[in-house]
C-alpha cells in the first residue's frame, strides 16, 4: 500500500501510549468491527514491537456506542457513558484476539470490573506487564462517566510513564481549519500547546489536552489508515503533527 516505509531498526521511544478511536476499527463498515482493520493493526503492532519498545493502547468505543451519540439521545448521561465503556471493552478484547493470533502477549485491563474478560486496572500490574514486553490494552475509559477515552489515554499515559501519546485518527494530522470544508487548510508539522489553545484548535477534549500540557506529555496526531505509519511515527519520522511544549509552530510545507 502507498506510504509504507522501509523497515527501521530502532524506536525513538521506550514506552508509548497509542490511542485508537473506535471509529478507526470500522474500516469500510458502517457499524461494528472490521476484521481487516484488526489484522492490519495486529501486523503493525508486531512490527513496532520488534523495534524494542513497550506499548500500551487505549481504545474508544464509537464504532459501537458513544454516550454523546445520537443513539443515546434522551438517555441519562451516566447510563449512556457506562454503555460506551462496555463498547470499549468489546473493542479491547477484539484487538487482544487479533494480536495474540500473531504471537503477541497481550493483557486487557478494564477500569470497570469484568473479570471473565479483563483484569481490573492496577497501575503497578500494568507497568509490570509492559516490562515483560506484553502489550497492555486499557478498556472502559477512566471508569467514570463524563470523561472521554481521550482523557483516559492522557491519564493512563502519565500513570505508566509513557514518553509520548500517539493519537491515531483518519486524518493526516492537525490543520489550521477543517480540511473537509476548506481545501486550502494547512497541516501543522509541529505546534506548541500554547498555540493550540490560543488558536482554539480542536485536537482532543480540553481535559485530556490540559493533562498532557501540564504534565509535559507530547502528542502526535497521525493517520493510522496508511499502512506503516505507526512504525514511522515511533521511529521518529516526520509523520502527522507533533504537539509539545518544546516545539515551534511550523506548517508541514515549511
Amino acid at each position: 500500500m502507498p506510504g509504507v516505509s522501509e523497515p527501521v531498526s530502532k524506536s525513538r521511544y521506550k514506552r508509548v501510549l497509542l490511542k485508537l478511536s473506535g471509529e478507526a476499527l470500522l474500516g469500510e463498515k458502517g457499524f461494528g468491527i472490521s476484521t481487516d482493520v484488526l489484522n492490519q493493526i495486529a501486523s503493525e503492532i508486531r512490527r513496532v514491537l520488534d523495534l524494542g519498545l513497550q506499548l500500551a493502547i487505549v481504545v474508544g468505543g464509537g464504532n459501537i456506542f458513544r454516550g454523546v451519540s445520537q443513539s443515546a439521545n434522551g438517555m441519562d448521561r451516566s447510563t449512556a457513558d457506562y454503555m460506551g465503556m462496555l463498547a470499549t471493552v468489546m473493542n479491547a478484547v477484539a484487538i487482544q484476539d487479533a494480536t495474540e493470533r500473531v504471537g503477541i502477549a497481550t493483557r486487557v485491563q478494564s477500569a470497570i470490573e469484568i473479570r471473565q474478560l479483563a483484569e481490573p486496572y492496577i497501575r503497578r500490574r500494568a507497568v509490570r506487564h509492559l516490562e515483560k514486553d506484553r502489550v497492555v490494552i486499557f478498556a472502559a475509559g477512566t471508569g467514570n462517566p463524563f470523561f472521554t477515552t481521550d482523557t483516559a489515554a492522557a491519564l493512563r499515559g502519565m500513570e505508566i510513564g509513557a514518553d509520548v501519546l500517539l493519537k491515531a485518527t483518519k486524518v493526516d494530522g492537525v490543520y489550521d481549519s477543517d480540511p473537509v470544508k476548506n481545501p486550502d487548510a494547512r497541516r501543522y508539522r509541529t505546534v506548541s500547546f500554547d498555540d493550540v489553545i490560543q488558536k482554539n484548535i480542536r485536537v482532543m477534549d480540553s481535559t485530556a489536552f490540559a493533562l498532557c500540557r501540564d504534565n509535559k506529555l507530547p502528542i502526535i496526531v497521525f493517520n493510522m489508515t496508511r499502512e506503516g505509519n505507526i512504525e514511522r511515527v515511533i521511529a521518529g519520522e516526520s509523520v502527522g503533527t507533533t504537539i509539545s511544549n518544546d516545539v515551534k509552530t511550523q506548517f508541514a510545507e515549511e
